[in-house]
């Protein structure tokens, strides 16, 4: 009796026993199948990728292959045209106010022992002649304006005299030195402001000179400084540049260089300055090509090696007295050293 019912339980335990063996097998049969299928797509799985990693590297290559070639074309192109960059001035550390006016007037010094006979390049005998002389400077060169006013004085020595002037006849005398119907325009009126307003004599003020028609804050100073001793700073264009190239000021506008130079140099040294300043401009530190091998103050210089470096070649460049050229006035000072300027090849005594 007791036999009879274990039968059951022991077939029950063998077909469960069946069944989990059975599922195991159904399992691992699974895994080995997925294993295997996993194992056969990795190699296109891994080709796939590369064939993506090396597209996009392609990608990302290709604007800057385009660019190397783009800039060696460019490089080429300007080997074969016999050009090459050019050098850049060497850094310097951050300058200090009090580190800047030293060196500034440093500056100034040299230029005095360099140009020691400093002078208004601009021939002329009294305040009027240079007043004149210098509304003719305008766009042109000194040597020019020398070469053309010994003829206009000539025929009209006084500010009544140049007042009284047939246009036409002005502004023939006058025509060497350019732009010649506007300046006839502005002399004719400050020769006619100075017999009707000032008596016929050039004034000593500032305030009174900038009245005058084609006379602005540079020609005044100019007049001021050279004739009547009020001292006097001069922007024109190379004192500007200079300024600038010597880090005396940032400013473009003449009135605000004028201002940023007079806070740096004691008043009795603006007319000397002036001079110094612009004789370096004109004989060393030029416009496009500035002689910076050849510089006295290079060391002075922020701007040092924006010109020609090499020494030999600096020289080369040198103009004036420096160069072994006359210079711009027919008559200089006795302490000039080097030769007068030629007169005008066409010019004839006036009638």
């Amino acid at each position: 009796m007791n036999e009879t019912p274990q039968k059951p339980a022991a077939a029950t335990k063998a077909a469960a026993q069946k069944a989990v063996a059975t599922k195991a097998t159904a399992k691992k049969a699974t895994t080995k199948k997925t294993a295997a299928a996993a194992e056969k797509a990795a190699p296109e799985k891994a080709a796939a990728k590369k064939t993506a990693t090396a597209k996009k590297t392609a990608t990302k290559t290709a604007p800057a292959k385009k660019t190397a070639t783009k800039t060696a074309a460019k490089a080429t192109a300007k080997a074969a045209a016999g050009k090459t960059p050019a050098k850049k001035a060497p850094a310097r550390k951050p300058e200090s106010r009090v580190a800047m006016v030293r060196r500034a007037r440093r500056i100034n010094r040299e230029l005095a022992e360099l140009y020691p006979y400093a002078h208004p390049e601009l021939d002329f005998t009294n305040s009027f002649e240079l007043l004149v002389a210098t509304v003719l400077s305008a766009q042109t060169t000194d040597l020019r304006v020398n070469q053309t006013t010994p003829r206009l004085f000539a025929v009209c020595p006084t500010p009544e005299d140049m007042a009284a002037m047939d246009p036409e006849r002005l502004e023939e005398l006058i025509r060497p030195t350019g732009f010649f119907r506007a300046k006839a325009k502005s002399l004719l009126g400050l020769s006619a402001a100075l017999r009707d307003r000032f008596g016929g004599e050039v004034p000593g003020r500032l305030e009174d000179l900038v009245t005058l028609p084609g006379v602005g804050r540079k020609t005044a100073n100019v007049v001021l400084g050279n004739a009547f001793g009020v001292p006097g700073i001069t922007v024109d264009t190379h004192f500007g540049r200079l300024a600038r190239r010597f880090g005396w000021t940032t400013a473009e506008d003449a009135e605000k260089v004028e201002a940023d130079v007079a806070e740096i140099f004691p008043k009795s040294e603006w007319t000397m300055l002036s001079h110094r300043v612009v004789f370096h401009g004109r004989r060393v530190c030029h416009s496009r090509k500035p002689a910076c091998g050849a510089c006295p103050i290079a060391p002075l210089c922020p701007a040092y090696g924006e010109g020609e470096t090499d020494p030999e070649k600096a020289r080369k460049l040198l103009k004036y007295e420096l160069g072994g050229q006359p210079g711009q006035r027919l008559k200089p000072p006795a302490d000039y050293p080097g030769q007068p300027a030629p007169p005008m090849a066409s010019q004839v005594a006036a009638p």
